[in-house]
């Protein structure tokens, strides 16, 4: 069974060294953004292909016969992959968790204390020539709301306690067993909080969850902290909140539309703190994510004879 890696970011390929390469020996990578005609022709004879960013249609699919299964370089395999095509034709798609967990609360944490410290707002200023230094915010003691207690926000969770940082949480299914975190209720979490970090997958009952209701029960002082996605927030109502005043700052790594427009007004705004949906990107994430896939790769030939 053919394997292919039909769009290996460049970054990923400086990775993949010989202890990598032993895992799936014969695996063809492919290095770059393939169009539409060269992935179909990557993906003619292919039985397994690993997919960083590719969109595959219901009609892409159709034209692979060989084709049994996607591995899929995240979790957000349906924004790239038509999957109820996939269904129907008996491809399986399998998705990766957990390569990042460190890694996306460690950047979290980074834009908690940018927003605190106001790191990026004194560069833009020391940048332009003004040398002032800007009242700002201890974290010891604070409370820190984590929404979501999966693998990052658990890390979030250990991060925000091992600061000396009182923590709340609130999860859909419930709070898990230990997770360093006080239950709390959604509101009540917005609202006291300190510092909110958002930790949720997207879906249809997290769209827009915190919203223009929710943005007006934080506290003039609140820092908001997004690494998950960017629709989890109603972001015109943010954007309102800030330009007002009524919030401290917002430090996101994700918006609802990405890449983020040149005339986006969070651009316009200094109480706001911007990174381009980064918070995954370190080689030692990377390495995992790796791996991860080619033993995916490796476990659907070996299922496949």
């Amino acid at each position: 069974m053919l394997a292919k890696f039909i769009d290996c970011p460049q970054f990923l390929a400086d990775l993949y060294g010989p202890d990598l390469r032993r895992i799936v020996p014969d695996l063809v990578v492919n290095v770059g953004d393939p169009s539409e005609a060269e992935a179909l022709a990557l993906l003619a004879d292919c039985g397994v292909v690993v997919n960083d960013h590719t969109r595959l249609s219901a009609a892409m699919l159709a034209a692979c016969p060989d084709l049994k299964a996607i591995v899929f370089m995240g979790t957000g395999a349906s924004s790239y992959v038509d999957m109820d095509a996939a269904e129907r034709l008996g491809i399986r798609v399998r998705t990766i968790s957990g390569y990042g967990d460190r890694t996306v609360a460690e950047h979290a944490v980074a834009l908690m204390f940018a927003a605190a410290r106001k790191v990026a707002e004194m560069d833009r200023a020391l940048r332009g020539g003004i040398w002032e230094t800007r009242d700002s915010v201890e974290l010891a003691g604070k409370t820190l709301g984590v929404i979501g207690t999966g693998g990052i926000g658990r890390a979030m969770a250990e991060l925000g306690a091992g600061l000396g940082m009182r923590v709340i949480a609130w999860n859909r299914s419930g709070l898990p067993a230990g997770v360093p975190a006080q239950a709390s209720g959604l509101d009540a979490l917005v609202a006291e909080a300190d510092v909110i970090s958002l930790h949720l997958a997207l879906n249809e009952e997290t769209e827009g969850l915190i919203g223009s209701d929710r943005i007006a029960l934080m506290g003039p002082g609140t820092i908001l902290v997004n690494t998950a996605r960017g629709a989890l927030i109603d972001e015109p109502a943010l954007i309102e909140a800030l330009a007002a005043g009524r919030i401290r700052h917002a430090a996101l790594d994700v918006f609802a539309a990405e890449p983020l427009a040149a005339d986006h007004p969070l651009l316009a705004l200094d109480n706001v703190t911007l990174t381009p949906h980064a918070g995954f990107m370190t080689a030692e994430a990377s390495a995992r994510l790796l791996e991860m896939a080619l033993n995916l790769v490796a476990e659907e030939r070996a299922a496949a004879g």
